[in-house]
């Protein structure tokens, strides 16, 4: 028996997954010409959410998730750091938008879009992003991460 590898099955089939592991999700319209999607909103320790879009396309279901702006300062420890941890990352990798912001981003073929796969993609963006985030934020935003510090003490507030 083979599976409906159909955008609209692919899609229900996500939407499945997600439900069934209490996710809350809503629909993206798409944006500047994009593909329509779900976003997911993944629940973290380091970084609180982490809003994923899954778009599915005509051959393959689109994974984005914003990790972090664009670092102020030490862009070449951050991008180091990004370059080395795509290495053992599954399905998704670090990228930087025109911008520079920081983005995790994979594609799934339609006919590999499991209730299980979805998971494991699901699994592996949140587990990047909350063990990487605090490295990010202290290699690319030091100096603001200690004036806002600095800030706080001045307030008798920590």
């Amino acid at each position: 028996m083979t599976r409906d590898v159909r955008p609209a099955a692919v899609r229900r089939t996500i939407e499945a997954a997600l439900t069934e592991h209490g996710l809350a999700y809503s629909d993206h319209e798409g944006a500047h010409g994009g593909l329509p999607g779900l976003i997911v909103e993944l629940p973290g320790e380091r970084k609180l959410k982490t809003n994923t879009l899954l778009s599915v396309g005509e051959h393959a279901v689109r994974v984005e998730a914003f990790v972090c702006r664009q670092p102020d300062e030490n862009h070449e420890a951050v991008y180091r750091f990004l370059l080395k941890r795509n290495r053992r990352l599954y399905g998704v990798a670090y990228t930087l938008d025109n911008v520079g912001d920081i983005y995790l981003i994979g594609r799934i073929a339609l006919d590999a879009v499991t209730a299980d796969e979805i998971d494991r993609v699901l699994g592996q963006v949140l587990e990047a992003v909350d063990a990487d985030f605090n490295t990010l934020l202290e290699l690319g935003f030091a100096s603001s991460i200690q004036k806002e510090w600095a800030w706080r003490v001045s307030r008798g507030s920590r």
